[in-house]
């Protein structure tokens, strides 16, 4: 017979005696990722390599610290790496649509910007005073008395000859006119009009003769008109260039080494030499008494300096984390501001995205949070296929809206990104994404377990001591970090494993430092933390205890001191988000002639998941290998979950369902007082399955509820076994020897335990041992496929059915 467990396998005892210190405070507090050696390397790999495509995707569930640990793991690759470039946006003055793009060393950014500012508060007030100085007025009336008198003598000439032949020259708002003279006095049109022909003949000759003189005197005017424009042009030129002259030629000196400033400064000097007015305006506020004073800024805002990346404060390479990875947000912006009741831009509105403040250095996104923002994902893969910053609007990128806005220069892309989610989003993306293949090229995957060695049980401490020095909690004392270690191989479900899903063990050590403060004790002990694994659980176990309530009141049909044929008390787990608890369900089987095999009632009513409809089908084929090889199967097996009304899904009653069916063919009865888990194979060997712990404990409480007997306990597979870290109010009752654990590899074992009948051995002959399991229940289908051959019609049918 299979014997229980002893106590020392339910659960794995950390040795208190193995932590050589009196407390948390004493261990140097951890400064590097532990349990993740896979992904540790996968990252060093993928922020060292500067080849295209080689962003990385860390793959890990919550709670594992993954974002936490690749932030601080990145930054301190971050230190040791040069400081990226400044970059600022500057006016382009051929196409004010297309800013320009200028990279500066660190620091540069700011100081040029301020420099550009200085420079042109400088020339606001040097240029009004250099064209308000008395040798400005002194060689501009030069140059315009010299040019008035020739224009004077022109005219004059012209008026001398137009006397000479009866004419004046009146001036008008249209122009100059020669108006006729008669007898010293101006003719009118209709005094004109009133003359004898040959007169108005006479006079319309000698007008047409003074008009093509007077045409080229006028080209004459024109012409010097325009050289007087030019020589003032020249002169403001010179008098501006020797104004701004010397600032100009400092601010080129100090960024020689930067060839496109000094193209820049070229422009900007080219400008202000073209728009000398809105510098020599600044005198005259009183010629625009509605000005408001924004607008008298306006003119000046083309020669700012827009800093959009500015890394003068950064030590090594920057590292952003975009927990809001909108469109804006991590792609940058022109912004738009209201002027008269229209929408208005220009480049010192352009706007960084977190991308740009990371260029040269590391951008961390959650993937949920990028793919749950529209056009983000999108327009991320296009800035890093094309290794460009491109700011965008998305709706024009997308076509929406086709409107005149700025076309900011691409500045060049030198960033990592690196992406974190689950598995199973990085499994979606690289299935049906060719983009995300190419760009993302390295995986670095986050475990949830380590293994519980003693050096990784260090570096677990060392962790507890890092979180208590950054929280201010209490520190923990042997006992305290004894019962977090095996709080942790009980949230990793396994003996030999350490969670690293360090979020729920954080979470657990903040309640124990509650409770410990309330004791005001100098260290979170023990019973601390057991005090808050069981005040967590009873948050949440209303469910689990109105369940347990149902069973002991009789809603809920649980036997568990009889024996009953055809009927077995399974396991399952009901999971509540936060919070998994163990129930048992009545699984029974009834039998009838027929060539049915096993029928699943939870399948034929649509209750049954696909998984579950697989074990059940499983069962069939062990009953055909094992029973049916020397005769036909005319077995009509039906099983259900009794008071079942939700979904059923899993294959771990899969052996609770093939015991059922072989103690309603046998006729031997099942104990009630042992609960069974575990799936079967067609070889029928019993396989692993989840939630052992919580199973068990769902089992032992309705046997406390009802009081123990010293024979009930649960079964489970032999290879379950490692998996065990059950609550030490349970082991306590093994200990006592009121609750027992059975483990079992085969079939043949299992039903051994739950009926005390031997399963017996097929002999030589092909026959089990008389008085076996085997034996009744190959007995019972021989009988039963004799007793179809005595009904014709039934065989009939089925001949039909099978056609």
């Amino acid at each position: 017979m299979i014997a229980k467990l002893p106590v020392e396998k339910l659960r794995n005892v950390f040795d208190v005696k193995l932590m050589k210190c009196e407390s948390t405070q004493d261990l140097v507090p951890l400064n590097e990722i532990i349990g993740q050696e896979r992904a540790v390397r996968a990252l060093k790999f993928g922020l060292g390599i500067k080849d295209h495509g080689f962003n990385t995707y860390v793959a890990g569930y919550p709670g594992t610290g993954r974002k936490t640990a690749v932030k601080s793991f990145v930054e301190a690759q971050a230190k040791i790496q040069p400081v990226p470039l400044d970059w600022c946006y500057v006016n382009n003055f051929s196409n004010q649509y297309e800013p320009k793009a200028i990279g500066l060393p660190s620091g540069k950014g700011k100081e040029f910007r301020d420099d550009m500012k200085g420079f042109i508060e400088s020339i606001r007030t040097a240029l009004p005073k250099a064209f308000e100085s008395e040798d400005y007025a002194a060689r501009r009336d030069a140059t315009i008395r010299g040019m008035e008198n020739q224009r004077k003598q022109l005219i004059e000439q012209l008026n001398v000859k137009a006397q000479q032949e009866g004419f004046i020259i009146q001036s008008t708002p249209i122009g100059l006119l020669l108006i006729p003279v008669l007898n010293g006095k101006p003719l009118s049109e209709e005094e004109m009009l009133a003359l004898p022909q040959k007169t108005r003949d006479r006079i319309q000759e000698k007008r047409e003769r003074l008009e093509a003189e007077f045409r080229n005197t006028m080209r004459q005017l024109i012409d010097m008109e325009r050289k007087i424009h030019d020589a003032l042009k020249k002169l403001n030129r010179e008098v501006a260039l020797y104004a701004i002259g010397s600032q100009l030629e400092s601010l080129i000196e100090k960024h020689k080494d930067i060839p496109e400033i000094i193209a820049y400064l070229k422009e900007v000097q080219s400008d202000i030499l073209e728009n000398l007015q809105q510098f020599i305006r600044r005198g005259e506020p009183q010629q625009q008494p509605f000005q408001m004073p924004w607008m008298r800024e306006e003119p000046f805002r083309k020669y700012e300096v827009n800093v959009v990346i500015d890394n003068s404060d950064t030590k090594g390479a920057p590292v952003v984390m975009e927990s809001n990875p909108t469109y804006h947000n991590l792609l940058g912006r022109t912004e738009k501001e209201a002027q008269f009741g229209a929408l208005t831009t220009d480049f010192s509105m352009i706007r960084a995205g977190s991308i740009h403040k990371a260029n040269g250095g590391y951008l961390i996104i959650p993937v949920e949070d990028l793919l749950r923002n529209p056009f983000s994902y999108d327009g991320l893969k296009r800035n890093l296929k094309d290794g460009k910053l491109i700011i965008e609007e998305p709706e024009e990128r997308y076509g929406f809206l086709s409107i005149k806005t700025l076309k900011p220069q691409p500045i060049p892309l030198s960033a990592k990104v690196i992406l974190i989610g689950d598995p199973y989003i990085y499994q979606l993306l690289f299935s049906l994404d060719p983009d995300f293949r190419e760009l993302f090229k390295i995986k670095a995957e986050f475990d949830t377990t380590m293994a519980r060695t003693d050096e990784n049980v260090k570096q677990y401490a060392a962790f507890v001591c890092t979180l208590c020095e950054k929280e201010k909690l209490k520190h923990l004392d042997p006992s305290g970090i004894a019962k977090i270690v095996e709080y942790s191989s009980r949230v990793a479900q396994d003996q030999y494993k350490l969670s690293t899903q360090f979020s729920f063990i954080a979470d657990i050590i903040r309640e124990s430092n509650f409770y410990a403060a309330q004791e005001n004790a100098p260290f979170i002990s023990a019973s601390h933390v057991k005090k808050a694994i069981e005040e967590k659980i009873y948050r949440s176990k209303l469910i689990q205890e109105k369940i347990q309530e149902m069973i002991q009141r009789g809603f809920f049909l649980i036997d568990t001191v009889e024996e009953r044929v055809g009927q077995v008390n399974g396991l399952s787990v009901m999971g509540l988000g936060d919070f998994a608890f163990g129930t048992p369900s009545r699984v029974t089987a009834s039998i009838g002639l027929g060539r049915e095999g096993v029928i699943d009632i939870e399948r034929e009513a649509k209750m049954g998941g696909p998984i579950h409809t697989k074990g059940v089908l499983i069962l069939s084929g062990y009953i055909h290998d094992k029973y049916a090889k020397d005769k036909p199967l005319s077995l009509s097996a039906r099983l259900v979950f009794e008071q079942s009304y939700a979904g059923v899904e899993g294959d771990s009653a899969s052996s609770t369902e093939l015991y059922s069916i072989l103690s309603a063919l046998s006729g031997l009865p099942i104990k009630q007082n042992i609960a069974v888990t575990g799936s079967v194979n067609q070889r029928g060997e019993v396989q692993a399955i989840g939630g052992a712990n919580e199973k068990i404990e769902g089992f032992f409480e309705v046997c406390k509820a009802r009081g123990f007997t010293g024979t009930q306990g649960v079964m489970i597979p032999e290879s379950n076994v490692q998996n065990l870290m059950l609550k030490e109010e349970v082991v306590e009752a093994v200990k006592a020897g009121q609750f027992s654990i059975y483990s079992v590899k085969t079939i043949d074992e299992g039903i051994e335990v739950l009926t005390g009948v031997k399963a017996g051995q097929r002999r030589p002959d092909g026959t089990f041992e008389e008085g076996t399991v085997n034996f009744l229940v190959d007995k019972q289908l021989r009988e039963m496929a004799e007793k179809l051959k005595e009904y014709p019609a039934m065989q009939v049918q089925e001949k039909k059915v099978e056609a």
